[in-house]
């Protein structure tokens, strides 16, 4: 990770000077978190994350000029991420509102040997079965650990919207725990 006058001067330095080098170095200090993320959203689809992750970069590098600076740069990398993502759903004609209802998930029984596989296995089911705008919050707040505001800042959603998502989220995956 690095540190805030770190990351401004490799920024400087990208913006000024074109430096792939100082671009590169913010590349590798966030992408690990920035695929996290994007893997999670696609539902464990790596082929499609490493797409996105590479449009993602490739569009902060051609658009760094641009950067403000008015929230962090993994603030502004991931909201790169989640439109590339939602530009993604709506070329391939995916609705990102729909949602099945949770319930109607099957979940077998299975055994103590496999459990932590199959509890991850259940959570990305789970949040396959939320909207997109439930699952960019609900990966951001929690896995991520953002607060609402830089939630806010990444998605353009205001406050109110962005913690109905996470309040129907929640009451979704309780459903789906409490069904099961």
């Amino acid at each position: 990770m690095l540190g805030k006058f770190e990351e401004m001067k490799l920024l400087a330095l990208c913006m000024a000077t074109d430096n792939r080098d100082a671009f590169s170095r913010l590349s590798v200090a966030y992408q690990d978190g920035l695929r996290r993320f994007i893997l999670n959203l696609t539902g464990g689809d790596a082929s499609l994350t490493d797409d996105l992750a590479q449009e993602t970069f490739l569009k902060a590098w051609l658009g760094i000029r641009s950067f403000k600076g008015l929230s962090g740069f993994k603030t502004w990398l991931y909201r790169i991420a989640v439109n590339e993502f939602i530009s993604h759903r709506r070329k391939k004609g995916i609705d990102s509102s729909t949602t099945c209802d949770i319930a109607d998930i099957n979940v077998t029984e299975h055994s103590n040997c496999h459990a932590a596989t199959e509890a991850r296995l259940d959570v990305n089911e789970i949040l396959r079965h939320l909207s997109d705008a439930e699952r960019i919050v609900t990966l951001l707040f929690y896995l991520e650990d953002q607060p609402i505001k830089k939630i806010c800042q990444i998605t353009s959603m205001p406050e109110g919207t962005v913690k109905s998502h996470l309040k129907r989220a929640r009451d979704n995956m309780a459903r789906f725990i409490n069904n099961n």
